[in-house]
């Protein structure tokens, strides 16, 4: 009986949370950036800004989540994420891995669905921010680089989708891309949800029976050297660094299964 209780009490408090989420969304783009843009001229600070709000913004949810009871979470690393101009690249199992590792990192940048850009809620920050959006076309991977070198730390899912609870990781090659052309080293985070929540193709309120865990384990940086020294063009380092990153964060789903 105190299991469904405490089910039941989930479910409220997920809702509440994403409400919450919402409102702030919308609040943000019609006072906060707005604001800013009135108060700060400079298109590069005024970003820099946008940037540390949504951080913060996105630590008080995260804290929230935790203080409702909806999730627990543990770190582990994370001083390696104090550091500017990182590639991160993630595995994607939860609809908010996302504001996990903005909620964690300074400076975040990441890519975002053009349709994001235009939804009345993410729209404000989104512009504000800079992020940059998947819609750019044939200059995408050279915005991302730009990105980095530029300060930013970019958070980019290489799976582009949040990992299905049935198959492997499948890795796009767009994030090999940016490193092999970019010559940046990438900045591999695990992520691990026990038992598995906000998952691909799980309504919101499909709570799991007990309350979700979150493991974030920020690993040692991969050298990006290691898959372009004596490679023959660029592709074929992308390729092969692809081939690596799908192994290496397909272990971390079949850690999750077992």
């Amino acid at each position: 009986m105190a299991e469904r209780i405490d089910q039941y009490w989930r479910i409220c408090a997920t809702g509440f949370c994403f409400s919450t989420f919402g409102l702030g969304g919308l609040l943000m783009r019609v006072v906060i950036f707005p604001l800013l843009s009135l108060v700060v001229w400079h298109e590069q600070r005024r970003a820099d800004l946008a940037k540390w709000v949504i951080h913060q913004s996105f630590r008080m949810f995260v804290g929230l989540m935790a203080l409702v009871g909806v999730i627990s979470y543990e770190v582990r690393g994370i001083e390696k994420l104090r550091r500017r101009g990182l590639l991160i690249l993630a595995n994607h199992p939860s609809l908010i891995d996302v504001v996990f590792l903005i909620s964690f990192v300074r400076h975040a940048d990441c890519i975002v669905k053009g349709a994001l850009a235009r939804n009345p809620f993410t729209r404000g920050p989104i512009r504000a921010a800079g992020f940059v959006c998947n819609d750019s076309g044939a200059g995408l991977v050279e915005d991302c680089i730009a990105s980095v070198r530029g300060g930013n730390n970019l958070v980019i899912f290489p799976e582009g989708t949040r990992t299905p609870l049935s198959g492997e990781a499948r890795l796009q090659r767009g994030a090999a891309n940016i490193a092999v052309r970019g010559g940046i080293d990438i900045t591999p985070v695990r992520i691990r949800c026990a038992p598995p929540m906000l998952t691909k193709g799980v309504a919101w309120y499909r709570v799991p029976e007990r309350r979700a865990h979150f493991i974030i384990e920020v690993c040692d940086d991969i050298p990006v050297r290691d898959f372009t020294a004596g490679c023959a063009g660029e592709a074929l380092a992308a390729r092969r660094l692809t081939d690596f990153l799908t192994e290496y964060f397909s272990l971390e789903t079949r850690r999750a299964e077992s």
